[in-house]
């Protein structure tokens, strides 16, 4: 079975935003970031990978044995756009982002441009909801 490319690694969060993130808006949305997912987390942010920044973690099994473990909240200040790993992609999870503001969404994934565009409020209930799925679903870690 294919090994998960995303696995904690020891690079540092600070260094990594500080080469990557290709403007001083990105930067300062890297960093409020950073402080918005510790305070909902509890947890210290981590690199997942080359390039996803995390924060806690869990275990998954899924139905055809693939497994592995993942940051229960994450987000990359990509080139383009923020990649936010906030959301399950869950049909009943829609809701959430009805007053989220302006996004694109992926399967389980929320692209911003900038933190500014969406509601910071909202976007904390996406994450606690996302964590109490993420905990109730795969056991707590």
């Amino acid at each position: 079975m294919a090994k998960n490319k995303t696995q904690e690694t020891s690079q540092d969060v600070g260094e990594y935003i500080e080469s990557f993130a290709n403007t001083e808006q990105k930067k300062s949305d890297s960093f409020e970031l950073i402080k918005l997912m510790q305070d909902i987390t509890g947890c210290e942010p981590k690199m997942w990978g080359p390039t996803i920044i995390g924060f806690g973690q869990y275990h998954y099994k899924y139905a055809s044995g693939h497994e592995g473990d993942a940051p229960l909240l994450g987000f990359s200040p990509r080139k383009a756009e923020i990649s936010l790993y906030v959301y399950t992609g869950l049909e009943e999870h829609e809701h959430l982002l009805e007053n989220f503001g302006k996004f694109r969404k992926g399967k389980s994934c929320i692209y911003i441009k900038k933190l500014a565009d969406i509601d910071q409020k909202e976007l904390q209930k996406v994450m606690k909801e996302t964590i109490q799925y993420l905990k109730s679903t795969y056991g707590k870690n």
